[in-house]
């Protein structure tokens, strides 16, 4: 076979396994894995390199206006480009419904935006407003596209659809094979402790933290498995922040719910302290749930080494520490009033193989689960995510003896800070391919705009997870009519 390129010498590492091979590539695809590979149009000496699958980024909110207005700093060319830089191939964000709007207009919208990017793509849908027609039609159709996933939040009064439309989308997710992704925390305690402190005057970055709770998180947490579980659907908690919270997904999973779940690395990397820096500083850490204290830190590693979580997203909402994001309603507004979000897209797979491969506390195989593997199986990428025959050639070539200091120029996205700012990273990406092309080479931009294809996904994957089924909806239980 005459392939397009060739990688050889490398150690090629995949969630299984690690072996020193070559790797053929034809028309876009993994072509052949031998121990040698002769010819190649081009020959990648990938000697001394660890070979891996290209990230997938399954959390950010790229060309994303929240549901206060604020437009996110990065649209699909800037993100995407960050996205490549640190290691990623292909990227799912969010794509939001504003009260009011349909899902196609929705999808047509994003559509537009994300023309522009330069790796892969698709999009899980924030849904916030569930209409019959959203239920019975939209989102059906959005599914068929292969859309098949979206999120909801149990928080934000714009945002909180409650337990019944919960339920309600739940079951409509179940019947068409797509997954729930929820922002759990409890809408209720937030509020409640966000007038105790308004009341005392307690308006600084650093009350933040104290306003949104741990048990805020691991009620809500606990409370979106059971809705899950009532109606048998499959549930992803997005930006798990607590010890509480990872052990509530531990037990569940164990018990064989249809559970996924994921940390970011600012819960690894970051402490509540960090909103008490000088001045509004703080405001740039200023994310919900918040940052938590050290040792949370240790149990999430913990949580991730033990396999707890399927992935390690960025959750990347890029906010600039200006008045198009963060001071939006100006330099002295109360921390409920500042943009909630920081930006990541780039750091997230360097601090995650500095910290975690590097520092030994994950493999170099978790490290390819944890970044690409788990989101392509849980998410229905079907052609991503692995090196295997077939497979497509998205592919990052990591040099793991690179050292860098993180700054906000090498991020390569339209923010003006990174909260990762001075961290020391061992471990970066040489080369990134997408399906082949070349997008990324010695901290070059190879990639053109508009080169990213979007990706339509299948059902997650359900496998080893048997599910639960309520005594009320068991025929065997002669409770009377089945309502499923």
């Amino acid at each position: 076979m005459q392939f397009d390129t060739v990688i050889h010498g490398g150690t090629i590492a995949t969630a299984d396994y690690t072996a020193k091979g070559d790797i053929g590539i034809k028309d876009g695809r993994i072509a052949a894995l031998a121990e040698t590979l002769s010819g190649g149009e081009r020959r990648i000496d990938a000697g001394g390199r660890i070979v891996v699958p290209g990230g997938i980024e399954a959390h950010a909110h790229i060309a994303q206006e929240s549901s206060s207005g604020v437009m996110s700093a990065d649209d699909y060319l800037s993100g995407s480009i960050s996205a490549a830089f640190g290691g990623n191939s292909s990227f799912i964000p969010f794509a939001a419904q504003q009260r009011g709007q349909s899902v196609d207009d929705v999808i047509a919208t994003y559509d537009a935006r994300a023309a522009r990017s330069v790796i892969d793509y698709s999009y899980h849908l924030i849904i916030s407003d569930p209409q019959p027609k959203v239920l019975e039609d939209e989102l059906p159709r959005a599914f068929a596209r292969g859309i098949t996933s979206f999120k909801v939040f149990m928080t934000y009064d714009l945002m909180n659809l409650g337990d019944g439309g919960m339920l309600d989308i739940l079951s409509v997710a179940r019947e068409h094979g797509a997954i729930t992704m929820v922002h759990a925390e409890n809408n209720d305690m937030v509020k409640w402790m966000n007038r105790k402190l308004a009341d005392k005057g307690l308006s600084a970055p650093k009350y933040h933290a104290i306003s949104r709770p741990e048990l805020a998180e691991e009620e809500a947490i606990n409370r979106a498995i059971q809705l899950a579980k009532l109606v048998d659907a499959p549930l992803f908690i997005v930006h798990v922040s607590t010890e509480g919270g990872a052990e509530i997904v531990r037990r569940e999973k164990f018990n064989g719910a249809k559970l996924f779940a994921e940390t970011c690395p600012q819960y690894l990397a970051l402490t509540r302290d960090d909103l008490d820096r000088p001045g509004m500083e703080g405001a740039k850490y200023i994310c919900s749930p918040p940052l938590r204290d050290a040792r949370t830190q240790d149990t999430l590693w913990h949580h991730i080494a033990m396999g707890t979580f399927e992935s390690v997203s960025s959750d990347h909402a890029p906010y600039r520490f200006d008045d198009t994001g963060k001071f939006l309603n100006g330099r002295d507004a109360p921390y409920p009033k500042i943009a909630n979000g920081m930006p990541g897209i780039a750091a997230r797979l360097p601090y995650l193989f500095s910290e975690g491969v590097v520092k030994g506390r994950i493999t170099i195989e978790q490290f390819v689960a944890l970044s690409s593997t788990n989101a392509a199986k849980t998410f229905g990428c079907e052609t991503k995510g692995r090196i295997a025959p077939g497979m497509d050639a998205d592919i990052a070539i990591w040099n793991p003896e690179t050292r860098r200091t993180v700054t906000v120029q090498d991020q390569h996205d339209n923010m003006d800070y990174t909260p990762f700012e001075g961290m020391e990273v061992t471990g970066m990406p040489e080369i990134v391919m997408n399906r082949g092309a070349v997008i990324i080479e010695d901290g070059e931009l190879k990639a053109k705009e508009g080169q990213g294809r979007f990706v339509a996904r299948q059902p997650a994957d359900l496998r080893a997870k048997p599910g639960w089924t309520a005594k009320e909806f068991d025929p065997a239980q002669n409770f009377g009519a089945v309502l499923r």
